[in-house]
């Protein structure tokens, strides 16, 4: 099973990003998505998910209005649109991917916001 971010990068206050997270060795279709993102010394905080039947999205109330979540399941793939980026964005933005009782993460993509 992996799960493989990418994306993250360094952009300033009020840019956008676009993370992708591509799964193989499960059945990625059915399966929850999300991204969580860590700051260094602080709890994870859940930022968007997607159902994997029903494709609907949630999102953190930090994010909402601002970031947009989505899924191709042609291409194991998982997105998060990222715009009007705050430094407070800034953080270690981890792939989830969940089935009960299967529960994998990727290793992580630093997204740095700042001027």
């Amino acid at each position: 099973v992996q799960l493989v971010e990418s994306g993250g990068d360094l952009v300033q206050p009020g840019g956008s990003l676009r993370l992708s997270c591509v799964g193989s060795g499960f059945a990625f279709s059915r399966f929850k998505m999300r991204w969580v993102r860590q700051v260094t010394g602080k709890e994870r905080e859940v930022v968007a998910s997607i159902g994997g039947i029903t494709g609907i999205a949630v999102y953190g109330d930090s994010v909402e209005g601002r970031f947009t979540i989505s899924r191709d399941d042609a291409k194991n793939t998982v997105y998060l649109e990222m715009d009007s980026l705050k430094p407070e964005d800034t953080a270690v933005y981890y792939c989830n991917a969940q089935a009960w009782p299967l529960d994998y993460w990727g290793k992580g993509t630093l997204v740095t916001v700042s001027s």
